[in-house]
């Protein structure tokens, strides 16, 4: 599946056409836009009904192509929070506005009649997948990561002054998980950042931009107020190894390169290719851009930050007396084990030599996890606690056990699929999301054809009510469900608190906040 442009006239015309309902008629013929994505209408007994757990680029993009697909199907999405989106609204950087207009295209996925937003119910929990999963024809799991990655390292969880990247980044952003965060960013004026991807030069560029540069965005208020008193001049991102083997990409570290009033020295010749003019398009211009260093000298700038290679985290060191706080981060050399220190691929290793960053203040972002929901091994639904996904066939269907990958006799969990990072890992991009999701709606759509049901259902016969069945469940559980139109006025709410402060939105970093406008 291609989709030229993700947020473009062609993705538009796929959304369209999923978004037509027609209760009960013969199928239309096929139109251009379902033979140029090899699509066609399934057609059956009765309504087919999906349920969507997660409301992140995931789900939504799994729900838009599970209604083209299949005639009168019926999707409910669960979310945990008040409020859509995921990742989207709590994990992209506020200065990177242009990344969140996939939200309008699936606020017109949510605009169909055929679809149902069920937020503040938190699956496995609030309402229990044993009671959830036999009202369906299919499940989709397309829900995120909410578990760091740890170092397990000596001081990780001894010493103030270390946070987790994914909670600095929603923390900024209103995720109400981490509303109380408070970093202390004047401790000090040095920071290191233990992770070379893109989300640890996220928090780069947030703690080097100039305040007035992000009063304009969605940041949240409280955030840029911390912001305004950090001390921090100084940000070491460290990485365990080369260059050529980071994960940042090009439009990132330019970012950087470009803030005003910030210097970034180049890079070690000896760390990449002797002729990098001879490398792959990609790699050619990220490999000249951290040869080529900063706008700003060093001499001017206020500000600055590096890239430290070849540096493997051992420890964290701290004052011994009153609260123990973070003063230096101590680190292994690592050496290459490979023969081509320029593989994208090659491995290191520790070696002996050993050296320390001072810094009062660290963030962590070596990667992500999701987890499993409650009830899901009642149900027979593996999960892989290692790698934090469910096991599933490269379509998105689950299988039967997690250890049937490898298996001649691997199979299918009927009626169960997963999509996003609880499939795949915290990897990918927007469209690479959407390539993905689109895959695993293929795969129901198929099923659905075919009359594979879900294991847990009554059978084909039998009409599935969802939410319908389910509702009053949550609500003698004392649960406050959230629909679309509720979070409209969410949405306009946050929107009239942001015009009042110049900017877009000012959001609700809580959630009874966000429930008493819907009252």
């Amino acid at each position: 599946m291609i989709v030229r442009d993700v947020f473009g006239t062609r993705c538009g015309r796929v959304i369209a056409k999923a978004l037509t309902r027609s209760s009960y008629v013969p199928a239309p013929s096929l139109t251009w836009t379902q033979r140029r994505f090899n699509q066609h209408v399934v057609r059956n007994q009765r309504p087919f009904r999906l349920a969507i757990i997660g409301s992140g680029p995931a789900g939504f993009y799994s729900a838009l192509k599970v209604m083209s697909l299949i005639q009168d199907a019926v999707v409910d999405m669960y979310e945990q929070l008040p409020v859509p989106f995921g990742l989207v609204r709590f994990g992209v950087a506020p200065d990177h506005p242009e990344v969140k207009n996939c939200q309008d295209r699936f606020t017109e996925v949510a605009s169909s009649p055929r679809f149902n937003f069920i937020g503040n119910v938190d699956v496995g929990r609030d309402l229990l997948l044993s009671s959830l999963v036999p009202q369906y024809d299919a499940c989709l799991f397309a829900y995120g990561a909410s578990k760091d990655r740890r170092l397990n390292v000596p001081g990780e969880d001894t010493l103030s002054g270390i946070y987790s990247a994914r909670a600095f980044v929603g923390w900024y952003n209103g995720l109400p998980e981490y509303a109380a965060l408070s970093p202390n960013l004047d401790a000090g004026d040095t920071a290191v950042i233990i992770g070379q991807g893109n989300v640890a030069l996220d928090v780069a560029r947030t703690l080097l931009s100039d305040v007035d540069r992000l009063k304009n965005t969605d940041m949240t208020e409280h955030a840029l107020a911390v912001l305004a008193k950090s001390r921090i001049k100084r940000v070491h991102v460290v990485g365990r190894r080369g260059p050529m083997q980071a994960s940042f990409t090009i439009k990132e570290v330019r970012e950087l390169t470009n803030l005003p009033g910030v210097s970034f020295a180049p890079i070690d010749t000896s760390l990449t290719p002797p002729e990098p003019g001879k490398l792959p398009r990609m790699q050619k211009r990220l490999t000249q851009l951290l040869l080529r260093g900063s706008a700003t000298p060093s001499t001017s700038a206020s500000r600055s930050w590096s890239i430290d290679f070849l540096l493997s985290p051992t420890s964290f060191s701290g004052t011994s007396s009153g609260v123990p706080s973070l003063t230096a981060v101590n680190f292994a050399r690592t050496a290459f084990e490979g023969q081509d220190p320029f593989d994208a691929k090659t491995r290191v290793r520790n070696t002996d030599e050993h050296t320390s960053i001072p810094a009062s203040t660290a963030f962590k972002s070596i990667g992500y996890k999701s987890e499993s929901l409650p009830g899901m091994a009642d149900l027979g639904i593996p999960f892989d606690s290692a790698s934090g996904t469910i096991p599933n066939f490269a379509s998105g269907r689950i299988l039967t056990d997690s250890s049937a990958l490898a298996a001649s006799n691997s199979q299918h969990l009927p009626g169960m699929y997963c999509t996003g990072w609880v499939k795949n890992g915290p990897t990918g991009v927007i469209a690479s999301t959407m390539e993905d999701a689109f895959a695993s709606a293929e795969a129901i759509s198929e099923d659905w054809e075919r009359k594979i049901q879900n294991v847990k259902g009554a059978g084909p016969e039998v009409a599935k009510e969802g939410w319908d069945a389910l509702k009053d469940e949550v609500e003698a559980r004392g649960v406050r469900s959230v629909s679309w139109e509720d979070w409209e006025r969410i949405d306009r709410a946050e929107k009239d608190r942001g015009r009042a402060r110049g900017k877009e939105r000012e959001k609700f970093a809580s959630v009874d906040e966000m429930l008493r406008v819907t009252e």
